[in-house]
């Protein structure tokens, strides 16, 4: 089964619109690559790009080392799984999953076959003589997937096939979709808008704003070395706080100046050009510990162990909210600091980024349920100073992130 590349990938519409911009992204054989971002980022249009159903407008599109700009979409050989199942509603479950083998005169033996194969992978072998309307939301969607399956195509693509159903089905699917892909094997293409979903599915991530790649790595570079602050704020949740800042140098290495307050970092010299600078300081919430649970202890962490050996410095807070999560809880706080928006501002959200400036809480910290921290109350948050994130104030990109 071959890699999918896209290099330079662009789509423009006559109107003008630029939905995505020299997209270059591989998605190696039996990968499963999810492409994240806003409603109106570019992401579906890639994915239809793909599949043949939009025109390239310039770029290279190759599966393998075959190029395919020019190919109909029915002999790419993918298969595309939509966020409306789409099911007919007079077929049973096999009629619905055979229909396209039946199109294609596939003999009726080796369309039971497939049929059948694919049932029994995605738990349906039960439900064949059924019809769509006696399924329940789950199941099918199962059947949508079936149809991809049976095709045995060398690229799947998938575009939000998650996003009707209810929160819990969601989380349960997650596990479906990836169970049939390593049952598979194909190179997968994932749309999804829900970057927890990203985060849980894919091998690796795209990120993409106003149809231009931000970034592509695994979940976990994502999230400890974003790219920009776009990025940084994006992908988390909660959101990584920022906040405007500068840095200053000290006699064993750096300090942040945040509000009133200042940060030691001690050993850290790899930010010295921007000595006196205007930066944005990222914090991840479960970087703030509560120092009554031990030195630096973080959610599910035990105090002195894990990150608790890396270099703190203390916070002081106003706590406004909290929120009682079970395994762990939420403190919304205020500092005196100006936050940099975060994903409002990234996203160009100016009415939301001025309420966050106007006043209101503009921090969380993710503490462990143990914590005795109350709402209206002086707070000292210990943060681990050895997983701060810097980014150039005037552009957003990371000048330094985590040493760990």
């Amino acid at each position: 089964m071959p890699a999918v590349t896209l290099e330079k990938l662009t789509k423009v519409y006559a109107t003008g619109i630029r939905a995505v911009d020299g997209l270059d992204l591989r998605v190696n054989e039996g990968e499963f690559v999810v492409l994240v971002g806003p409603s109106g980022c570019g992401k579906t249009t890639a994915l239809r790009m793909v599949a043949g159903l939009e025109e390239i407008t310039s770029g290279t599109l190759r599966f393998g080392d075959r190029v395919v700009n020019h190919v109909s979409p029915r002999h790419r050989d993918v298969a595309m799984v939509f966020q409306n199942y789409a099911l007919y509603p007079h077929m049973t479950v096999r009629q619905n999953i055979g229909f396209a083998l039946e199109n294609k005169k596939i003999p009726a033996a080796e369309r039971d076959r497939r049929v059948r194969s694919a049932a029994d992978v995605l738990g349906l072998t039960e439900l064949l003589s059924r019809k769509p309307r006696q399924l329940s939301g789950g199941q099918r969607q199962r059947v949508a997937m079936g149809r991809a399956i049976v095709r045995e195509p060398s690229v799947f693509l998938m575009d939000e096939p998650l996003s009707n159903l209810d929160a819990k089905l969601r989380v349960r699917m997650r596990s479906e979709v990836l169970r049939v892909h390593r049952s598979i094997g194909a190179a997968t293409l994932y749309v999804t808008h829900d970057q927890t979903e990203a985060m849980t599915m894919g091998d690796r991530v795209a990120v993409l704003r106003d149809g231009v790649l931000q970034q592509y790595g695994t979940p976990r570079k994502l999230y400890d070395s974003p790219a920009n602050l776009f990025v940084a704020s994006f992908i988390g949740s909660p959101e990584m706080n920022l906040y405007e800042a500068s840095l200053e140098a000290t006699e064993d290495g750096a300090a942040v100046v945040l509000g009133s307050q200042r940060l030691t970092l001690p050993g850290r010299t790899d930010v010295g050009q921007y000595y006196g600078r205007k930066i944005i300081i990222g914090i991840r919430p479960e970087d703030l510990g509560d120092p009554a649970l031990g030195h630096g202890t973080r959610a599910g962490a035990t105090a002195g162990g894990g990150h608790g050996t890396h270099p703190h410095a203390p916070l002081a807070a106003d706590a406004r909210l909290i929120e009682v999560l079970g395994s762990e809880q939420h403190v919304h706080f205020s500092v005196d600091a100006t936050p940099a928006g975060g994903a409002a501002a990234a996203a160009g959200d100016t009415a939301q980024a001025g309420i966050l400036a106007a006043g209101a809480p503009n921090g969380v910290a993710r503490l462990d349920s143990r914590s005795a921290i109350r709402a209206g109350t002086r707070v000292m948050f210990s943060v681990d100073t050895e997983r701060l994130h810097f980014f150039d104030a005037d552009t957003g990109q990371a000048i330094a992130t985590s040493s760990s």
